[in-house]
């Protein structure tokens, strides 16, 4: 009978060959990986925008948001795709001593360049398709809202909240190498990625398409008016304070989810036992 689920020493091995493979992929093959995955991720957040943004209930509209925003993490495992924030992950691989530094980083430079393209690409295309006008504009006005709100978060905040909003989306990514079905994968992908949306922490690549999505929003005053932003809002959407919000919570994302989870997981199953602990494991 087929094995339906891998254990949890297993999933660090499966984590570290996964990492391995993606390591040595040609910089073409990855690139349009990371522009297909940051594309997803865009789509998964004009989608819950799209459903969320005029209810005004807080609860309910984080809910209704984190119920649909999985499906860019769902896209992106099951048909495949390179994603910046579930790569932190290779960093498991480098502990193991598999994947050299310089092959960490090299994958992270060109995924986080992809992610994005595709991030720019959707809004792009979102903008040009007139999808801003949803609502009388007011989608185009809470792309500008939700893009003021991250560009005002201070360093502290932003990095801790990748810290948190990485622990989840690792988690949804490790997990799912334990599944062998697609329902499997789609159930327990959904959950943390939802977890993270209603907690509201920051994840780099979405944040790359929702100032993106912000920034194109901006040039038509109509948006603004709609949602009756005020000048103090749309002042802190623009490339610094993107960059500003998007440098800390890359470093947040990279120790939430390659350091805190990760490398936890390869202490409890993977680490080298020390001399002691083979004299007990005998006895």
């Amino acid at each position: 009978m087929e094995k339906r689920m891998l254990t949890p020493p297993e999933l660090v091995d499966e984590a570290i060959n996964v990492g391995v493979k993606k390591s040595k992929g040609s910089f073409n093959t990855v690139l349009l990986g990371a522009i297909l995955a940051g594309a997803y991720i865009a789509l998964g957040a004009i989608a819950s925008a799209a459903a969320a943004h005029s209810i005004e209930n807080f609860g309910l509209s984080k809910f209704i948001a984190g119920v649909i925003f999985p499906v860019g993490l769902m896209m992106i495992i099951i048909s495949g795709g390179e994603l910046f924030t579930g790569n932190t992950l290779l960093l498991v691989g480098y502990k193991d001593g598999k994947i050299p530094f310089s092959g960490v980083l090299r994958n992270w430079g060109i995924v986080y360049l992809g992610n994005i393209i595709g991030s720019i690409i959707i809004a792009c295309l979102a903008y040009a398709a007139g999808v801003f006008d949803v609502n009388g504009g007011k989608l185009g006005g809470y792309f500008i809202k939700v893009a003021a709100y991250k560009g005002g978060l201070n360093f502290s905040t932003a990095f801790f909240s990748g810290i948190l909003c990485n622990i989840l989306v690792c988690l949804a990514v490790w997990a799912q190498y334990a599944a062998k079905d697609i329902v499997s994968k789609v159930f327990v992908i959904w959950f943390p990625i939802m977890a993270f949306i209603v907690a509201g922490f920051e994840h780099s690549v979405a944040n790359m398409f929702y100032f993106s999505a912000g920034i194109l929003a901006k040039s038509n005053p109509a948006y603004a008016e709609a949602l009756q932003l005020h000048l103090d809002k749309l002042a802190k959407v623009d490339i610094i304070h993107a960059i500003s919000n998007i440098v800390p919570v890359t470093l947040g994302n990279i120790i939430g989810g390659g350091i805190m989870l990760g490398f936890s997981y390869y202490y409890l199953y993977k680490r080298p036992l020390t001399k002691a602990e083979n004299i007990s494991k005998t006895l």
